[in-house]
């Protein structure tokens, strides 16, 4: 896609907040929020077009832009899924991460989607540079897992052993992301899993971890 020029901004892209010479994210959070509650959807294609702007900053955050509306609404940006498993194989951590941001909501109302693209994920999982991407990429599985029982077979086990190798201070934190896969026909497995990391764990991370077998008992 053709980038425009600094000086040929649109009113909507200089409303980001690199162009209003911001650093934080409010500006974009509000332009998202403004998008959706208009249902502007050609003000989110050109939001979603300059993703690709040659400009770091602006495709930076265009993409901030994108992953807030599908955090509010992801049948808003369904289509463009494709652009966001392209993202996962940017140089530019950012994108990166904004794309699995956008890949674990769309998982949620497209599930078919992301099972096609478990392998992309997979490796964002295990190869991503910052917490969040990681985080994500299981939320991604997980929502991906819960959509029916051809999806969990496929992707639970994955998870269970995700579980397993993760560090101690994450399992947490992996299990409240996994939660939503769980239900009547393999929390036992789950639980059982948990219950294994459960020794290695103190304090805040054993209370969180032992609510979270609660809400699974419950399932």
């Amino acid at each position: 896609m053709v980038a425009q020029s600094l000086e040929k901004m649109s009113d909507l892209l200089n409303r980001l907040g690199y162009l209003q010479t911001r650093r934080d994210r409010t500006p974009n959070l509000d332009l998202a929020r403004d998008l959706v509650a208009r249902d502007d959807m050609a003000g989110i294609q050109e939001i979603a077009k300059n993703m690709w702007n040659d400009n770091k900053n602006i495709h930076g955050d265009c993409m901030n832009v994108i992953y807030e509306i599908a955090i509010i609404d992801p049948n808003l940006i369904t289509q463009y899924a494709d652009d966001f498993i392209k993202f996962l194989k940017s140089k530019h951590h950012n994108m990166v991460r904004g794309a699995i941001i956008a890949l674990a909501e769309i998982a949620k109302v497209k599930p078919e989607f992301t099972f096609k693209h478990l392998d992309e994920i997979k490796k964002i999982k295990e190869t991503g540079s910052d917490n969040i991407t990681v985080d994500k990429s299981i939320s991604a599985l997980a929502y991906t897992s819960a959509a029916n029982e051809e999806y969990s077979k496929t992707i639970f086990p994955y998870l269970i052993d995700q579980l397993s190798i993760c560090y101690f201070k994450e399992v947490s934190e992996h299990a409240e992301r996994i939660l939503p896969a769980v239900n009547e026909s393999n929390k036992a497995e789950f639980i059982k899993s948990l219950n294994k990391r459960s020794d290695e764990l103190s304090g805040s991370d054993f209370t969180r971890l032992k609510k979270i077998i609660r809400l699974a008992e419950k399932l």
